[in-house]
């Protein structure tokens, strides 16, 4: 289903369930505009064709204890595919990395990374990070505080988009 073939309705039950995965079907259905099962149906459909990839909870990583949070920049001795695609897979077994992008750039790869403590996060970064296969450098990032942590897209800037196209 490529953007295209998304009407306004699909698009309306993407930005809700974005602002409220918790919602039930009838109040999405009402929100949208629609009867309950074809909502559903439209639901399912954006499932399968890769729109929604999943339902979470937003939870509070500091009430939880995990009071450090850090960027860290990583770069690598060798960007064949190979190399970079072990790297990802090291990444995705870490379990203090929360997100990993490769860049386009000098730098390789940024890491999201949680940590109970500034302690622990050095223990991962000194025993791990740096010590595995492949890795030339890493610069840290400590957060100190976030002023904004939106998930997903901005539907608005979307919808003018596609306002344009038309």
């Amino acid at each position: 289903m490529a953007i295209s073939k998304l009407d306004p309705i699909d698009r309306m039950i993407l930005a809700e369930l974005q602002a409220d995965g918790r919602m039930t079907n009838v109040e999405l259905a009402k929100r949208v505009g629609i009867s309950a099962p074809p909502c559903l149906r439209r639901v399912r459909s954006l499932e399968e064709a890769g729109y929604i990839r999943g339902f979470h909870a937003d939870v509070d990583a500091r009430a939880l204890g995990f009071e450090v949070q850090v960027f860290a920049m990583v770069g690598l001795h060798s960007q064949a595919e190979t190399d970079l695609s072990a790297f990802e897979a090291k990444c995705a077994e870490w379990p203090l990395v929360r997100e990993c992008h490769m860049l386009n750039g000098e730098i390789d790869f940024i890491l999201k990374c949680v940590a109970p403590d500034l302690s622990s996060f050095q223990s991962f970064l000194t025993g791990q990070l740096t010590s595995a296969e492949n890795v030339a450098s890493v610069k840290t990032s400590l957060v100190i505080r976030g002023a904004k942590d939106e998930p997903g897209v901005p539907f608005d800037v979307l919808e003018q988009r596609l306002e344009q196209i038309a």
